[in-house]
């Protein structure tokens, strides 16, 4: 994907705010538990929050959260179901907090947005020393056969890079995790120490350790109708043509229709929510 169609696919989310609520999963608790396990305290940022879907668990779980969402549809949206949470506009690269002001920096579903070059150091200088940097993302499971189909059905745009398990713990190992050899200074980190997350070139002394992946079982309650729903609200959906995304969600709805699991009433979509999470040195 070229930095137009990045940016693109990043900003489309706005446009469908009230749906995006309505429809997107939450996080498995014991996922979000474990981001945050290793957090020197509770003073949490939820960082590019959309509509509040992890913001909401992290209030629920005991967390002092505050929330940052860059676009200001999805930032009303929050604040109209999350009024009791302090909610700012701002960005992974522009972080409206002090130096040291939190204890874990979370994000769902929205690091792989971040331009992490910038987004790196601003989280260094956000965490306070031991402070945790964790992403989450739901994942479809496609070991269950039907979950399988419906991904090869939806295409692409429906099922992105990172929405199945496989492909996620690639797309993350790629994107995030350290490369073995040289050191932070000439470009290539450390053993251990991913230099794209701060840098001395950059003015920030903080370092992080080694990123860890982990999956927690997770499903959401869907009828045939609502799942369809569901995927329109992927941002691959929401830039497509509107007869090519007709054309997809149709053939969505077919597949549906025509399995035993999904065809009739309530199901679960059987999904796990992976999490990233690596700890400010």
């Amino acid at each position: 994907m070229d930095e137009d169609e990045q940016l693109s696919h990043a900003s489309s989310f706005g446009t469908a705010a009230v749906a995006y609520a309505e429809h997107r999963p939450d996080y498995a608790r014991a996922a979000v538990r474990w981001a945050l396990e290793a957090a020197p305290g509770p003073r949490v940022l939820d960082l590019g929050a959309g509509t509040g879907k992890l913001t909401a668990t992290l209030a629920e779980l005991g967390a002092e959260v505050v929330a940052v969402e860059p676009d200001p549809a999805m930032l009303a949206e929050l604040r109209r179901s999350l009024p009791g949470v302090r909610a700012l506009a701002g960005s992974a690269e522009a972080i409206p907090l002090p130096d040291g002001s939190v204890d874990a920096v979370v994000a769902g579903n929205a690091m792989h947005w971040f331009d992490m070059a910038v987004a790196g150091p601003e989280i260094a200088r956000v965490l306070a020393p031991g402070g945790v940097l964790a992403g989450l993302w739901n994942l479809m499971d496609d070991r269950v056969e039907w979950v399988a189909g419906l991904a090869r059905v939806s295409g692409s745009a429906a099922v992105g890079p990172r929405d199945t398990p496989a492909s996620w713990r690639a797309e993350t190992a790629a994107m995030h995790l350290p490369r073995p050899g040289g050191d932070a200074r000439s470009g290539s980190p450390e053993p251990g120490v991913d230099a794209r997350f701060g840098s001395p070139e950059r003015g920030v002394g903080a370092r992080f350790g080694s990123p860890e992946q982990a999956e927690f079982p997770h499903g959401q309650r869907r009828t045939a109708d609502s799942l369809v729903a569901t995927i329109a609200t992927r941002a691959g959906m929401l830039v497509m043509p509107d007869r090519e995304r007709e054309a997809t969600l149709g053939r969505i709805r077919a597949f549906l229709a025509s399995g035993p699991e999904t065809a009739h009433g309530e199901f679960t979509l059987p999904m796990l929510t992976g999490v990233l999470r690596v700890r400010r040195l």
